[in-house]
């Protein structure tokens, strides 16, 4: 018997927060195979973001959790920009902190967010500690506030990194402050 005969077509879904839009066809022999697979789209893709250059450079990552008839439902586990994007803000002559932010969020949610910060010349070591303790209590209050929904919202539409840029430049001149990558607990543990 040919294979590929007992195969069928299923139509995978973004979760609530993208519409339900339809994020590609996968096609499987058993609905149980599609479980714990991971799709990947582009902000762009799933026309959120408008025609930004950061929406071209975001991939949102969504796992398959479930199989209802012919369509398969997602749930979101996170995004990240291209780090061919990140290149292009940091230059030479300013300072790039790197910061990792492991939070709860207000519905129990495990989140990890990956933020950097470019700064407008190079700083000294005791600014760049007195940066990372900002970075990390501003994002530690973003996580814990929200559902994790509403965390990843506001991380895709870039509240999250405004409210940190506007903190940052308290310190000191800052030429960039970006959420480079978030995931959801069970992908980093």
């Amino acid at each position: 018997m040919d294979k590929w005969k007992t195969k069928k077509w299923y139509s995978v879904k973004a979760p609530d927060i993208f519409e339900k839009k339809e994020l590609c066809e996968i096609v499987a022999s058993d609905p149980k195979k599609l479980e714990n697979r991971i799709v990947s789209k582009s902000l762009l893709e799933l026309g959120v973001g408008g025609s930004s250059q950061l929406a071209m450079f975001t991939t949102m990552r969504f796992r398959v959790d479930g199989v209802s008839g012919s369509d398969a439902t997602t749930k979101l586990i996170g995004h990240a920009i291209s780090p061919s994007f990140i290149k292009t803000f940091a230059r030479r002559g300013k300072s790039l902190i790197h910061q990792v932010i492991d939070g709860k969020t207000k519905d129990g949610e495990d989140l990890r967010l990956k933020v950097i910060a470019v700064t407008g010349a190079g700083v000294s070591e005791n600014t760049k500690r007195n940066l990372r303790e900002a970075l990390q209590e501003e994002t530690r209050k973003a996580i814990v506030e929200k559902n994790f929904d509403d965390v990843i919202q506001d991380v895709i539409f870039g509240r999250v990194s405004s409210k940190l840029f506007s903190r940052l430049k308290q310190i000191t001149k800052m030429r960039r402050v970006e959420v480079r990558k978030s995931e959801r607990g069970e992908d980093f543990k």
